[in-house]
This record gives C-alpha cells, structure tokens and sequence, in this order.
C-alpha cells in the first residue's frame, strides 16, 4: 500500500504506541498486516476498534494510505438521526464516538482537526457509502453486527486499489430487527480461505477494560468465557 511522500505539515506530539496485550489480539494485528480484508469478530472490551484505529493510524502516519475512512452502521432506537443538527458526519459523530476515542488516543485532537480539516480522516454513514470507490486508503467498518447482508457486501465493494479494510462486530449484540440479522456471521463463515482475506476471533479472555467485565459478561451469558 505504498504511496508518494507529501509534504503537509502537520503537528508531530509524542505518541503512543499499538501494543497487542493477548495473543489473539498479536494475530489480529498480524491478519491486518498481511491481509487486504479483515474481519474481527469479538464481544465488547477485546480490543477490536482499538486494534483497527492504531493500525490505520500506523499506517497514515507512515504515509502507506492517504487517508483513514470510517463508517459505521445507524442503527436508531428513540431519536431518528434525521432530526439531529448538523450536516450528515456531525449527525453521524454520536455514533462515533468510541472511534473517535481511539483515535485521540493515538493522535492529538489538533491532529484529528488537521486531517479531518485535510480530508485525510473522513467519516461517512453507511448508508452514504453507495457509488463511492476509496483508493489509497485504510476502511474500517466498526459495529458491523449491525450491519445487514446489503450492506456488508456494499461496503466490501467501495474498496479500491492499494487499500486495506477492516471489519469488526460483536455477534453476541446486533441491535438489528431479527430478520435482518446473521450478516457479519454469514461473512466471517463463508469468506475463509480466501487470499489477502483474514478471518480472527476474539474472546472474553482478551478483555482488556476493567477485569469485572469478564466476571460479569461470564454471569449474565450463563455460560463460560474462559478458557474451552
């Protein structure tokens, strides 16, 4: 995924670094570094957006894509999204806002306006996706478990020459109506074996957040999570 040097200025604070702390999360960074299309699937707190953000992030900065594309699928309970302020991404922002978290944790909030304000970090709906072709870039598809069997095939399609796309999803919470779920499932089953397309599962061992979570996931599934 080389690309041309630019020569943009932008602001160069000391960061900090992608740091796999399971060994599931060692092989999902590896399935990013040695594929062209990943999918992630994994319950809340393994580290899927966290791991997607930082190597989208590694590989801005090194300049091997030209921009970082985020989306995300809208999936309204109460308040339709249509009566929200703001142009489509300001609407969109809420439900970004855990991607956004992990990129201030990589980049500074002066950085994120910089290449935001570039066009080098976009954040587009979904459902806004259709007709678009993203050359030179790092996609990440977060919460695609709530993403119907349309929509995850459109995605798929938007990606262009020398990029790379990220798909994660917790199968345990789609926020789907029931006819509209299994999509991201029916993906991560059919697509293994397929060159430069990476498959990778996270666990309830790889919770990394605070370690009542894993207690707590393990009570209220009624089933382990720990170990087989």
């Amino acid at each position: 995924m080389a690309r041309k040097k630019t020569n943009n200025k932008k602001p160069h604070p000391r960061r900090k670094r992608l740091i796999a702390k399971t060994e599931n999360q060692k092989y999902v960074l590896r399935a990013i570094k040695e594929n062209d299309v990943i999918l992630c699937a994994g319950p809340a707190g393994t580290g899927k957006t966290h791991l997607s953000v930082g190597s989208a992030v590694q590989a801005l900065l090194k300049e091997e894509v030209e921009r970082i594309v985020i989306t995300r699928p809208i999936v309204q309970a109460g308040e339709k999204i249509g009566y929200l302020p703001g142009t489509a991404e300001q609407k969109l922002d809420p439900y970004l806002q855990p991607v956004f978290d992990e990129l201030r944790y990589y980049l500074s909030h002066s950085e994120i306006a910089f290449y935001k304000n570039e066009r080098r970090i976009q954040v587009i709906p979904l459902a806004l996706m259709r007709g678009r072709n993203f050359h030179d870039s790092f996609i990440i598809g977060d919460e695609m478990q709530n993403a119907t069997f349309d929509q995850i095939k459109m995605l798929i399609t938007r990606m262009g020459m020398n990029s790379k796309l990220v798909i994660s999803g917790d199968l345990d919470q789609s926020d789907l109506i029931k006819r509209d779920r299994g999509a991201f499932k029916f993906c991560l089953e059919k697509l293994i074996n397929i060159d430069k397309v990476g498959i990778s599962y996270l666990k309830g061992e790889d919770i990394v957040r605070n370690p009542l979570i894993p207690v707590i996931l393990e009570k209220l599934d009624g089933r382990k999570i720990h170990g087989n």
